[in-house]
């Protein structure tokens, strides 16, 4: 994954409450297994007049024409939630996004977030409405948003904020801990033997 630092970039405003999974992308879009393939079918319901013909409706945030390139998407209370499908953080990612900055997100959608290198934000809903197409200035080392003179500050738990700023998965962060885990495998074999009989050296 690409590590997260910094993001400079305009905030695309999704200012709806309990947006779920299948909104962001529908059970009928994920036909694919990977991790790509999705970035069309996002929002398609709301994103598309005619979903069968890919037809933009011209009203939908993302088809703004200050939406274009846009890494930043804001979002209102327990965004993210419904089943917990990965494809709608895959198809997010895929679409070029980096950031979601909300009121409040679903737990497992959070969680999908971080391990696909998406950072996810929770600001109180007043500072997320003011932040609608501004130009804003993500700082992951500092957990600053900026816009303007303006600054919120944003907290992050110390092991995702590590995965996002190393670029690390679940397995990358565990095999960080590889010479301890190799230490204390030793260890064991030399104190149960009994338990890897049988098992490669």
């Amino acid at each position: 994954m690409t590590p997260f630092t910094t993001l400079h970039s305009t905030a695309i405003p999704l200012l709806r409450d309990n947006v779920d999974t299948d909104a962001i992308i529908p059970s009928r879009e994920m036909k694919t297994t990977g991790r790509t393939g999705l970035a069309d079918g996002l929002f398609a319901p709301w994103r598309y007049t005619d979903v069968a013909a890919r037809v933009p409706d011209p009203a939908f945030p993302l088809n703004q024409p200050q939406a274009q390139g846009a890494a930043i998407l804001l979002g209102g209370a327990n965004f993210g939630c419904g089943s917990s499908r990965e494809h709608a953080v895959w198809a997010l990612a895929e679409y070029g996004i980096r950031c979601v900055i909300a009121e409040s997100f679903a737990p497992i959608f959070r969680a999908n977030c971080i391990r696909n290198g998406i950072l996810p934000i929770t600001l109180d809903r007043a500072a997320v409405d003011r932040l609608g197409w501004q130009t804003l200035d993500v700082d992951l080392t500092t957990q600053t948003v900026r816009c303007g003179d303006q600054a919120h500050a944003f907290t992050i738990e110390d092991e995702p904020r590590l995965m996002l700023l190393e670029g690390l998965d679940a397995i990358a962060l565990t095999l960080k801990s590889l010479p301890e885990i190799d230490a204390w495998t030793a260890a064991d074999r030399a104190r149960r033997p009994w338990i890897y009989a049988g098992a490669p050296k």
